[in-house]
């Protein structure tokens, strides 16, 4: 049975393997899963993942944020289905080929979240960037338009801020995850860094979310351990 600490995504945004191993021998069992990113697994590489395996059984998120033509990502995929992963990121770019690409290298072995719109972007950056004036003032469409090509494409679920998590799961259903950035408990302040939309755990869960990714309010607690059980108790609420 799920409880609230496996909602918790815990990211290992630190530049060296020591600091990785100092969180994960704290927080391993305290949350449900470690997120290695691109500074660290250049870094590490394989080895972060089995360190992390190793500590116990808390699950691994590889967040590469995958985007190349079909064929290079179908073949990176498969070594990563060799590493016993959980998840790893693929952007939904611009074709659904890319995405179904990597699901089926992927054999099943890990599930593929596509990234639909970075939580750091804003309404502005996207209508600079050239899209059309509809997305850019909702996008939540965007958002939509890009978890319904994940779909089509058999992926897990999709990476959306909290915020948009209520319509990707009444469009495609509870089955297909959605994985939550952005996440600053009301108790941590209103600082955003460079996230654009963010929202609250209870929030989050409370519109569908499946796995809300938390970093700086445990990184920078005084108590990372105590951070963590006190926002599974804010997500054990709702």
């Amino acid at each position: 049975m799920k409880q609230a600490k496996d909602a918790i995504v815990f990211p290992l945004d630190v530049p060296s393997a020591a600091d990785a191993e100092k969180y994960i021998k704290l927080l391993s069992g305290e949350v449900g899963m470690f997120k290695v990113g691109l500074e660290l697994f250049i870094q590490s590489g394989p080895k972060m993942v089995r360190l992390i395996r190793d500590a116990g059984d808390t699950r691994v998120f590889l967040d590469l944020k995958l985007h190349d033509i079909p064929a290079t990502v179908g073949r990176a995929m498969k070594r990563v289905a060799d590493l016993g992963v959980a998840y790893v990121t693929v952007h939904c770019g611009e074709s659904p080929k890319m995405l179904a690409a990597a699901v089926e290298a992927g054999a099943g072995k890990v599930g593929v979240l596509g990234v639909t719109v970075l939580t750091s972007v804003s309404s502005e950056d996207i209508h600079a960037a050239g899209f059309q004036r509809e997305l850019a003032e909702d996008m939540g469409k965007l958002v939509l338009k890009r978890a319904a090509m994940a779909h089509e494409a058999g992926c897990a679920g999709v990476i959306c801020s909290g915020r948009e998590a209520a319509v990707i799961k009444s469009a495609f259903g509870r089955d297909f995850l959605a994985v939550t950035p952005g996440i600053r408990p009301a108790w941590e302040g209103t600082s955003s860094d460079d996230q654009a939309r963010i929202t609250t755990p209870a929030r989050a869960i409370q519109s569908g979310a499946d796995y809300l990714v938390i970093g700086r309010p445990i990184r920078d607690a005084a108590d990372p351990r105590a951070a963590a059980r006190r926002i599974a108790g804010e997500i054990a609420a709702v």
